[in-house]
């Protein structure tokens, strides 16, 4: 049996810093043992390297993310500004790997957690080799499209302007069609990108736009193994999973004034056990998230477990507390004590 007692918090080193340790070390020894697998030497004309996903919250990034390399790791919502943490997912193909970084949507900030998130997806823009841009494809190019290609304007990495939803226009008019392309063709044409069309859900082009992101990689090593998703901890993606069942079934209610954090894992040959506590900021808040007679908690809980099973390929016993934390969207201190990265 293990027991995992100690909280652990995501790794979120400086991509900046996390790149250059990689490349050197990859260049000094190139089969090295992680503790995650052997990463072996790559073969003659390999391409390698991180791609920035960014864009306006809710345009379909982590869908996205979880479709390209075919595992969910980041939650997905129809509640705006879900992902919090900088993500990496990792693709491996014959011929590349591919390390996205999924990244907050760049919004206005309304408070310190707000400030956190844009400025984590801003720093990440000019740490990585490749930038996708996502738009969404039902809608008209809007000021948060135009504020974000300005951020890119001094960027040097090759970058794509990556249409999203185009499964989703069916019953839109023509004249509707014509004038969303019109208004990102254009965004585009004034800065020399690649454009491309796809859908998220329905995978159509996105064979196409992971070809156009591998010729826009250099040749270069694997950064990780080549069977790993992700460089995210187990428990991290637990406490995920927990926080995207809150957001699927309040809605509006409470989403963006609750955190997650993984207190305990402890594991056996027939079950892992889970603890875990979920944070919001008013006494008001525990009656929504627990429901009448505990309903609520119980389904939030029941959802996510599945889910953890899914991820861990076994049964999960997975007990919730619930525990209010005033305001903690404003305080750095208690924004790190959570697990988020705070410069």
């Amino acid at each position: 049996m293990t027991d995992r007692s100690q909280p652990e918090t995501p790794d979120q080193s400086v991509v900046e810093a996390y790149l250059s340790s990689q490349k050197d070390s990859a260049a000094a020894n190139p089969a090295q043992d992680l503790g995650r697998g052997l990463i072996p030497a790559a073969p003659e004309g390999f391409r390698s390297g991180f791609v920035g996903i960014i864009g306006r919250p809710n345009v379909g990034k982590s869908t996205l993310m979880n479709q390209l390399i075919g595992q969910k790791i980041a939650i997905v919502s129809p509640v705006p500004q879900t992902t919090r943490n900088r993500l990496q997912g990792i693709l491996t193909t014959d011929t590349a790997q591919m390390i996205f970084v999924d990244t907050p949507g760049i919004h206005k900030p309304h408070h310190k957690l707000g400030e956190v998130l844009v400025k984590n997806a801003q720093s990440a823009i000019g740490a990585v080799d490749v930038v996708l841009f996502v738009v969404d494809g039902m809608e008209i190019a809007g000021g948060g499209d135009r504020f974000i290609a300005e951020l890119l304007i001094n960027v040097k990495t090759p970058i794509i302007l990556g249409i999203n939803k185009i499964d989703a226009r069916t019953d839109l008019r023509q004249s509707h069609l014509d004038a969303i392309d019109r208004s990102y063709q254009e965004l585009a044409q004034e800065r020399g990108w690649q454009v491309i069309n796809f859908s998220a859900v329905t995978e159509t082009g996105l064979p196409e736009l992971q070809t156009s992101l591998t010729e826009k990689l250099e040749i270069g090593p694997y950064y990780y193994p080549p069977e790993l998703v992700t460089d995210q901890p187990e428990r991290f993606i637990m406490g995920e999973l927990i926080r995207e069942q809150i957001i699927l079934l309040t809605r509006e209610e409470l989403p963006h004034s609750v955190a997650v954090t993984i207190d305990r894992v402890q594991e056996d040959a027939k079950i892992t056990r889970v603890l875990a506590t979920i944070y919001i900021e008013r006494d008001s808040q525990k009656g929504i998230l627990i429901g009448k007679g505990g309903q609520m908690l119980k389904q939030i809980g029941s959802n996510a477990r599945e889910q953890m099973q899914k991820l861990i390929a076994g049964k999960v016993y997975l007990e919730l507390f619930v525990k209010v934390q005033p305001k903690w969207r404003q305080s750095g201190l208690r924004l790190a004590e959570l697990g988020y990265r705070v410069d």
